[in-house]
């Protein structure tokens, strides 16, 4: 079974920055798309960034775009969120997942396997 462990979160300053990782066991991440999800105090759980298997294409949410970027290394078989300009909105349980044959990547349903989830908490 394959596990993700999401690490990296903490309190920030807005305006300040965190880099969340998340390490994969097993063989199967190099195959899989990546993506980051947040959920904040009275909402839902959102799309926050996506990429491909191979690192080649992401794609952000609007809220998000130009502040944080979403990479991976492979040989690491770990997705990375670097978070910069973080403003108190983006306070959230951040969460990894990732999944194969996925055709919707902003849904939460097309992912197979999800990480505990890192706290990511902003002061104004």
């Amino acid at each position: 079974q394959v596990q993700l462990v999401e690490s990296g979160g903490g309190l920030a300053q807005a305006g300040g920055s965190l880099r969340l990782s998340c390490a994969a066991s097993g063989r199967t991440f190099s195959n899989s798309r990546a993506a980051w999800f947040r959920r904040g105090p009275g909402k839902e759980r959102e799309f926050v960034a996506t990429i491909t298997p191979n690192g080649g294409a992401t794609d952000v949410t609007d809220s998000v775009k130009g502040r944080f970027t979403i990479s991976r290394d492979n040989a690491k078989n770990t997705v990375f969120l670097q978070m910069n300009d973080l403003k108190p909105e983006d306070t959230a349980v951040y969460y990894c997942a990732i999944g194969r044959g996925i055709w919707d990547p902003r849904r939460t349903t097309e992912y197979d396997y999800w990480g505990q989830g890192t706290q990511v908490t902003v002061t104004a």
